[in-house]
């Protein structure tokens, strides 16, 4: 009347999951319960041996229990005394393994288990009992079963263990905790342990007199904490997790389901993106300044390296995913390419005036240092980031269909709403995070494809089913729309505010980004292959300034860092090259002049410095009067300017990224007359 139980207890069966990187070979963490089950047959035969002879010599004979074992303890309960072992393997692993028997010390409870274990005996193999219980059982320096306990102890799998490390782990059975790392009394007990396991197995047959003469005592591997993570490592799981859990992988599934998930993090350029930081910034930075990197594969959305900021910066905490700040002008190819893809060309010529007055503006927005530019064309609009020319832009496509660029790009619309009524909008004055600029700009090295920017490349599960992440492709810009913007972003770096950031060797597109006050400082660009975002700001919301290097700009360190980056994760790549432009992009009007179309950069004339004092011949000189003043109360959006600050931009663990309020004091970026790179 007492049946096998038909469920198993959830920690006898766990197996931890193991995250690789994305060579599937390299493991980047374990996770969860530290257990790996293993067949019977995987296990060498003397490790085997080693365990029946320290725990049940009459394994392969006994009915599944042992009469006077079980007689001895029973006694030891009915009188009083402590219960006694006496239990086999098979008693064992019933008491471990199968649900609904508690380890409470009683008669009735250790009836039972003499029950199930009779009948387990009956109805299953001993082969099969004694696997269940090598992948069960648990060797102490947080290892359960056999194989997990060959990698704490020895650093090996259990295949490749000797007699003497087999009949340790055997002898750690007995007393899990004190034989984990024994020293002084606890070693020479250890010892003796595994001397009378070695001594057994000579009576046992299991070895011969001269086997059990020769063996020595063997070395244990130094233990370690498992699954302890540091640094990047750390911010690199904190990711997978949230993206297995939004991939509607429960904990319980990666702490006991025995995942095997390969992520798209490459160790090589991981290694490369931490080095570049620490190359390029000086000693003299200061603490509370951090930096964030992010690469891209624009063509899969696969983040292949980032960089997070130093760990000893905050706990839970990263620089690359968690932390949100201004975009600055790196927002401004957003609105170029809503533009392009919605009548615009290149051609198209704005107000690069200064100070611009809009409508829906409470103050005028100016250039950097108050410089005009008369009507200009798109891609000079972009070269030396104009400020009006992107607002007078924004005012004529439409703010909405910025945004819906912004959006298709991947920047959530929560961080976009508050602001995409501002007339500064296309200035960069939402916050995003290095992975969503660096995502955003894949779009446009795709082609004007983006794809779903994610971390996880597949997940094989505890029964070997392969399940491969398959990323959200979505249509952002056309084509030509995507080309046109690219190109547009190649005259920055050859000529404009990113010349730091030129690969002599490959064609480079992108954009230098610092807000007002260098609260933040971006350079964000891609070639074909590789998309990559670097930001600097501050915990405190403060200007970023280095003691030496005075205040930073996109163009300068933010520049260098992806510049080093790229040398080093493009080094032997093939050279590809950017799609051409519209015909009217080869427009002698352009930055490229026509004896160097064609040319490599470094045979290219030096750049013609524009005269400035020269007017423009289609500027219409409208004189500018003062607005009607008004009553209307502050909004509290950047081209309000506030005056209050708010909280620094800290994305903490309780907060929720998709609908937190952008982080920084809401001042406009690159609107206020300071110099910027744009």
């Amino acid at each position: 009347m007492t049946p096998i139980p038909d469920s198993t207890q959830e920690q006898a069966t766990a197996q931890g999951s193991v995250i690789y990187y994305r060579d599937g070979k390299t493991v980047l963490a374990r996770q969860g319960i530290d257990r790996k089950n293993v067949e019977l047959a995987k296990v060498p035969k003397h490790v085997r041996d080693a365990v029946i002879a320290a725990e049940n010599r009459s394994f392969y004979e006994d009915g599944g229990v042992s009469l006077k074992g079980t007689a001895r303890a029973v006694w030891s309960t009915v009188t009083g005394a402590q219960l006694q072992g006496g239990s086999t393997i098979t008693q064992q692993l019933v008491r471990n393994y199968y649900s609904g028997l508690s380890q409470e010390r009683s008669v009735t409870r250790k009836f039972k288990e003499i029950l199930i274990a009779m009948k387990v005996d009956q109805s299953k193999s001993k082969d099969w009992v004694l696997e269940q219980y090598l992948n069960t059982i648990y060797f102490g320096r947080g290892a359960n079963g056999i194989q997990s306990a060959a990698r704490a102890y020895f650093g090996k799998d259990v295949d490749k263990l000797t007699v003497a490390e087999g009949a340790y782990l055997a002898a750690v059975i007995q007393q899990p905790s004190r034989f984990a790392d024994p020293k002084g009394s606890d070693l020479a007990a250890a010892q003796v342990r595994w001397k009378s396991v070695i001594d057994a197995m000579g009576q046992t047959g299991a070895l011969t007199a001269d086997q059990v003469a020769a063996e020595k005592f063997p070395e244990l591997t130094a233990p370690k904490k498992p699954f302890e993570l540091k640094g990047q490592s750390r911010y690199m799981l904190e990711q997978v997790t949230a993206e297995l859990n939004r991939r509607g992988y429960t904990d319980e599934d990666i702490n006991g389901g025995g995942l095997r998930v390969v992520t798209t993090f490459d160790k090589k350029l991981m290694d490369a993106a931490a080095r570049a930081v620490k190359d390029v910034l000086p000693e003299s930075t200061p603490k509370k300044v951090r930096t964030g990197l992010a690469a891209i594969d624009p063509a899969t959305g696969e983040v292949v390296a980032f960089y997070g900021g130093r760990p000893s910066q905050s706990a839970y905490y990263d620089s690359a995913f968690s932390a949100k700040v201004m975009a600055g002008s790196t927002f401004k190819p957003y609105t170029l390419a809503a533009a392009l893809n919605n009548g615009f060309d290149l051609s198209t010529r704005v107000d690069g005036n200064s100070p611009l007055r809009v409508a829906s503006a409470s103050k005028p927005i100016p250039n950097d240092s108050g410089r005009s530019y008369g009507r200009i064309n798109l891609v000079s609009a972009t070269q030396n980031s104009v400020n009006t020319a992107f607002v007078d832009l924004g005012q004529k496509v439409g703010l909405d269909k910025v945004a819906e660029t912004a959006e298709a790009a991947g920047i959530p619309a929560a961080q976009l709403q508050q602001h995409q009524n501002a007339a500064s909008f296309p200035l960069g004055v939402a916050s995003v995070s290095a992975v969503q600029n660096a995502s955003g700009f894949s779009s446009f090295a795709n082609k004007g494809v983006h794809m779903e920017a994610h971390v996880v490349r597949s997940v094989t599960d505890g029964e070997g089913a392969r399940q491969a992440v398959e990323p959200t492709s979505t249509r952002v810009v056309s084509e030509q729309a995507a080309a046109d913007t690219t190109y547009a972003m190649q005259q920055v770096v050859k000529y404009g505010t990113g010349t730091a950031a030129r690969l002599y060797d490959r064609p480079v597109a992108g954009k230098t980004g610092t807000t007002d006050e260098s609260a933040s400082v971006w350079f964000n660009g891609f070639t074909p292959q590789l998309a990559v975002a670097v930001d600097m700001f501050r915990d405190d919301n403060a200007t970023v300034t280095i003691p030496g290097y005075g205040t930073q700009f996109g163009g300068q360190l933010p520049a260098q860092i992806w510049r080093a980056f790229m040398t080093e994760a493009m080094a032997g790549k093939p050279v590809q090259e950017f799609p051409e432009p519209s015909e009217y992009g080869w427009n002698p009007d352009y930055s490229t002049p026509e004896r160097d179309r064609g040319l490599p950069q470094d045979e290219q004339s030096p750049p013609t410095v524009p005269d400035w004092n020269t007017p423009d011949p289609d500027l219409t000189a409208t004189p500018f009067t003062d607005p009607p003043t008004t009553d209307a109360p502050n909004t509290g959006r950047p081209d309000d300017q506030p005056t209050e600050t708010a909280p620094p931009p800290t994305q903490l663990p309780d907060q929720q990224p998709s609908t937190e309020p952008d982080q920084g004091p809401g001042r406009g970026a690159d609107n206020t007359g300071r110099p910027v790179t744009g």
